[in-house]
Formats: structure tokens, C-alpha cells, sequence
């Protein structure tokens, strides 16, 4: 065990938070317009943005484990911590909720908050512990779901991540491999504590525009997180009323369907489900045309899913 040594709050670590955030709102942001049409089926859990939000994922929970280090390295502050860790549990519950209710087909049960309270949690034994322990075990959270020395179909341990086929969900960071980077995050801050730095990374002040603007959002990221998608999906909805998108579904839309979906099922359940959302939205559009676009994408989802289960396999 290390001794505890205080540590300077840094500025530079809540600008890095705050960047975190506009590159989440971002990615959201293209989420929401393929729900609404105005991107092909598949665009954002697809190519760059694919991508874009893993690398988005990993700075978030890297600095939830750089925190970590920062807020115990002077003794711990139980009441604080607690409070924030049901600040953020709270969240996570009410974001479930709601997706169960608006979007049940893809619901969220453990997205990224759910995993910053469990990493939290699991934190506070690595936190103790030498920089040179931590790092392995990040490298061995990061490889454990590749070796496949462990796996369970079994619905209510899929938040582990040990899965062969992934549960169907729009925000889904399980704790395999996805504990990997706050692990990375302790093992650097502990790195940086053990010799000294601390002091040196404190220098930089965000003082001037926008690293002032930055570090603010930084220090209310969770205020943030809550309130950011509900107004970027008002922003859109708003453009869907005033300036339709051309087309709900492209010339393509089933190759691309396919390519998603055969990441978690059968190519003749996939095969199933992608021909029946497009059949549906092109040849029996009447049928659809009193739903707004988002329910419609819900409702014919949720018709299709239900073919698609029950689509034998060969």
C-alpha cells in the first residue's frame, strides 16, 4: 500500500471532462438524426462514428478512474463520495426507465452511468494498490471477453460482458472490456502521484476562453449528461416538423440492417426482421402514417423483432 498524499484539484482534468462531454453531445447528436431519417439506418453504430463513440466511452471512464485517485489520495471523503455516487445512480435508474417505456426493444440497462457506479465502486480496492498491479489488471479487464475462457448467454449476467451473442440496447458499455480504461486511469494517476507530479499537471490554469467554459461543464458534467439529449432530440424533432427527411429508408437499407444485426443473431433472423421493417415502412406506409417517425420506428421494430424471434433456425 501506498502512503496517502494530497493532491491538487486540476483544472486541466475537468477541461478534459468537458471536452469529453461536447464529444458525447456530438455523437448523440447523429444518433438522433438517424432516428429521425435524416441519416442512413446504422450510420451512428457504424464506421468513424463507431469508433468515434468507443473513444468517447474510454475518456470518460479513464478519468472516472483518474478522479478516483485525486479525491482518495488525501483520505477518504465517504460523504462526498457517496453522495455523488447516488447523484449518478439515480440517473442511471431514471435513464433506464425511461428508454424501457419509450424504446423497450433497445432499453437501457447498463449504459455508461450504470458502469461509472459500478467502476466507482470497484475502484476504491484498486486505488490502494501499487501502479504496477493495477496496469496488468487493466491489460487482463481489456483481453478477459477475447480469451473466452469464461461465457454466460444467461440475460441478467450479460452486464459483465462474458456474452457470445451481445443483448440488443442503444447505450450498452458492460464491465468486460469496458473496466479496462477506468483501471488505466488509476494506474496512470497513481503513476503520476508516485513521482511527484501532481504539482507540475495543477500549473496549467483554465482561466481564458474556452478552457474556463470547459472546466465549468467539466465540474457539472452530470447536469450535463441528463439535460443534453432530451434538448438535441427537441432540436431535431423541431427540423423534422419544418423540413421532413426525404426518405426513411434507403436503396440500401437492407444490406445495411443486416450487417448490424448479424452482429447479435442469425442471418435468417436477420434476414426475417430487416425484410419485414422495410416492407412495412415502404408497402404499408398507410398503415404507419398517423405515427410520428419516432414511434414509427419503435412500433414497426417492435412488430418485426417479434417476427424475427420467432424465425426457427436452421
Amino acid at each position: 500500500m501506498q502512503k496517502q498524499i494530497s493532491t491538487p484539484r486540476l483544472d486541466g482534468l475537468d477541461v478534459a471532462r468537458g471536452l469529453a462531454l461536447i464529444a458525447m453531445a456530438t455523437y448523440h447528436f447523429s444518433w438522433d438524426l438517424e432516428l429521425f431519417g435524416y441519416l442512413e439506418p446504422g450510420a451512428a453504430s457504424s464506421g468513424f462514428l463507431k469508433f468515434y463513440a468507443r473513444a468517447i466511452a474510454t475518456s470518460f471512464l479513464f478519468i472516472v478512474g483518474f478522479s478516483l485517485v485525486l479525491a482518495t489520495a488525501g483520505g477518504m471523503k465517504w460523504q462526498s463520495y457517496f453522495v455523488r455516487l447516488a447523484q449518478v445512480g439515480a440517473a442511471a435508474l431514471a435513464i433506464s426507465a425511461a428508454t424501457y417505456f419509450a424504446m423497450p426493444s433497445g432499453w437501457i440497462f447498463f449504459g455508461i452511468l450504470h458502469h461509472i457506479v459500478l467502476a466507482s465502486l470497484i475502484g476504491l480496492i484498486f486505488v490502494r494498490l501499487h501502479w504496477a498491479i493495477v496496469l496488468p489488471a487493466a491489460i487482463a479487464a481489456f483481453a478477459l471477453p477475447s480469451l473466452d475462457v469464461v461465457t454466460t448467454d444467461a440475460p441478467w449476467l450479460s452486464f459483465i460482458g462474458l456474452f457470445s451473442t451481445a443483448p440488443n440496447s442503444n447505450d450498452f458499455v458492460p464491465v468486460f472490456p469496458w473496466l479496462s480504461a477506468s483501471l488505466a486511469g488509476i494506474a496512470v494517476a497513481k503513476f503520476a502521484v508516485s513521482n511527484a507530479w501532481m504539482p507540475y499537471l495543477a500549473k496549467p490554469q483554465a482561466t481564458k476562453f474556452p478552457a474556463r467554459q470547459l472546466k465549468f461543464l467539466g465540474r457539472h458534467s452530470l447536469f450535463f449528461y441528463i439535460l443534453h439529449q432530451p434538448f438535441l432530440i427537441g432540436i431535431v424533432w423541431l427540423a423534422a416538423q419544418i423540413m421532413p427527411a426525404d426518405q426513411f429508408v434507403s436503396t440500401n437499407f437492407a444490406a445495411e440492417c443486416e450487417m448490424i444485426c448479424l452482429k447479435q443473431f442469425t442471418s435468417n433472423q436477420c434476414e426475417t426482421y430487416c425484410n419485414c421493417f422495410e416492407s412495412e415502412l415502404k408497402d404499408n406506409a398507410a398503415q404507419w402514417s398517423q405515427l410520428s417517425v419516432e414511434k414509427k420506428s419503435t412500433a414497426v421494430s417492435n412488430l418485426c423483432s417479434q417476427k424475427m424471434h420467432e424465425t426457427p433456425n436452421p
